[in-house]
């Protein structure tokens, strides 16, 4: 008994050491990858920023199917149109889940985020409730809010045109407000606006990089004390001034939708089913918060992307400018009734979201629910998945010359979206920025719609180019230079914003005021009839 008293502590020991002398290394059968150091496996190559780079020179390395050990976790990462079809479409039910991020959704989000919910009943009624909001009969219904704060946006191109991106965010932030809590958001000074991009973005930031991404891949360290893990403050505080948005939306609109006073939107519906689902209302604060993050962030990314993209290819300008010119004239602007004659200008969208993917990397990784076999390698449980979107999006077997703007690679593309992305041949999807399965991005539809508006009225209205320097030569943006995070854009650059003509501008400058008469409380800017109807009933 003594000897085993003694022997035991060196048995434990010994075998402590074996198994981190183990872990970070690739397991046997699993796709091939980097290699690998003890412990870390991984982790010692990843980015600091750019990752989207790394993972692209990874895929022409290893393959269109490569993983990665990143501490005690694998990541397995899908890099090809057709793995991404195989798996994360043809095989949802397995491939749906999320890995356990303790940073991104215990501490950051309260375990309330949508994005980040494991693949369970809870994400089951949530994905439920937001298609009501956002399937494609829905998405038609709110086009009458779309054209209004596509009008304002116009006017706010000729009034600041210094403002390029906030006046596009204004624009897709007032449009998702009004449809998930039945009020607009009538200037990018609000602070509560303000907070949620610069919240977004710290978010997005702080789950990709540094000491966050360690703990999600080192479980243990969640355990260390505060000082030696300040992030965890950081993320506390993160949560706690963006519940404090959202539940303030969430709380506001209830009492709107019980007085019968609230505009026709998604909070009004969920208010009427909240007790019925057993929804608490820090859950639909969230709910109803993700919906708020996704629809003003992504879409505005991709119409900035867009702006861009016309300084550096002012052929492409110039070929849309001729067609919208030819198809609608100059007496009237683009409604969503012309999409069908404005092929060209689909093209536009489609290359946009092709060209600068504002979720690089698929946002936030899938994960597989069972171990799994595809081309002779193992997937196995619990592993992540990754959704490669820029390395698909420049593949130039699928696109030649990638890094090229040129929407010609769609003029022949009639699917929508939507249509592109539940296409079963693999090769004729559009792009891959809405993400793939059960996880694909539910705002695809009205994203489209207004992608749609904003590019052929901008170019209807607008010369879009570049600032002149001292000597008189064009100051043209680095199109690789983006923001960092999941959820990316171009750093911010400087843009002329011209009226084509003067017709033209009094023409936009016109239909805003027309259509602040028509809608508008002249002094809150805030709805004052609503274009869907009038909202339902509520008892208090």
């Amino acid at each position: 008994m003594a000897v085993l008293v003694q022997v035991l502590p060196i048995v434990v020991a010994v075998a402590i050491v074996v198994r981190l002398l183990l872990s970070g290394r690739r397991p046997k059968n699993l796709p091939p990858g980097p290699p690998t150091l003890p412990v870390i496996g991984n982790l010692h190559l990843m980015p600091k920023r750019d990752a989207h780079l790394q993972f692209e020179k990874w895929a022409k390395e290893y393959g269109p199917v490569y993983s990665l050990i990143l501490g005690s976790k694998t990541l397995v990462v899908l890099s090809s149109d057709r793995a991404v079809k195989d798996l994360l479409d043809k095989k949802s039910n397995m491939y749906s889940h999320r890995q356990e991020m303790y940073i991104g959704q215990t501490l950051c989000s309260g375990d309330l985020r949508i994005l980040m919910m494991g693949y369970d009943a809870r994400w089951r009624m949530c994905r439920k409730l937001v298609h009501s909001l956002l399937n494609i009969s829905a998405a038609k219904s709110y086009v009458p809010y779309q054209m209004l704060e596509n009008k304002q946006m116009l006017y706010e191109m000729i009034t600041q045109p210094e403002r390029c991106m906030y006046n596009i965010r204004r624009y897709t932030n007032s449009l998702t407000t009004t449809m998930v809590f039945g009020w607009r958001s009538t200037t990018y000074d609000d602070p509560k606006m303000m907070q949620l991009f610069e919240g977004f973005s710290e978010f997005a930031e702080l789950n990709q990089t540094g000491l966050a991404a360690l703990v999600d891949f080192f479980p243990w360290m969640r355990w260390l004390p505060d000082f030696l893990l300040p992030v965890r403050a950081k993320a506390k505080e993160l949560h706690r001034r963006e519940k404090a948005l959202y539940l303030g939306h969430w709380l506001r609109a209830k009492e709107e939708a019980k007085a019968g006073t609230i505009m026709r939107c998604f909070s009004e519906d969920l208010v009427a089913i909240q007790k019925a689902e057993g929804i608490s209302d820090d859950q639909a604060s969230y709910i109803t918060g993700t919906l708020l993050e996704a629809g003003s962030d992504t879409t505005s990314s991709t119409l900035y992307a867009f702006v861009q993209a016309m300084l550096l290819y002012p052929e492409v300008q110039k070929k849309a400018q001729a067609i919208i010119d030819e198809v609608i004239g100059p007496n009237r602007m683009p409604t969503m009734e012309d999409e069908r004659d404005l092929q060209y200008i689909r093209a536009i969208v489609k290359e946009s979201l092709r060209w600068m993917p504002t979720t690089i990397m698929g946002a936030v990784p899938h994960a597989v629910t069972q171990d799994d076999w595809y081309n002779g390698f193992l997937i196995p449980k619990n592993a992540g998945v990754v959704n490669n979107v820029w390395a698909i999006n420049m593949d130039p077997a699928r696109h030649p010359n990638p890094r090229r703007f040129d929407p010609d690679r769609f003029k022949d593309d009639l699917q929508s979206l939507a249509d592109a992305a539940a296409n079963p041949d693999a090769s004729k999807r559009d792009q891959f920025t809405f993400g793939a399965g059960r996880r694909i991005c539910p705002g695809i539809h009205v994203a489209e719609r207004s992608l749609f508006l904003g590019v052929s009225r901008m170019l209807w209205a607008f010369d879009i180019s570049p600032v002149l320097d001292a000597q008189g030569k064009p100051i043209l943006p680095d199109p690789d230079r983006l923001t960092q995070g999941f959820v990316c854009q171009p750093e911010e650059f400087q843009v002329k914003i011209t009226p084509r003509s003067e017709a033209r501008r009094q023409m936009v400058i016109e239909e805003w005021h027309a259509a602040e008469k028509e809608w508008l409380d002249p002094v809150t800017k805030q709805w004052r009839v609503c274009p869907l109807g009038p909202a339902k009933t509520r008892k208090a």
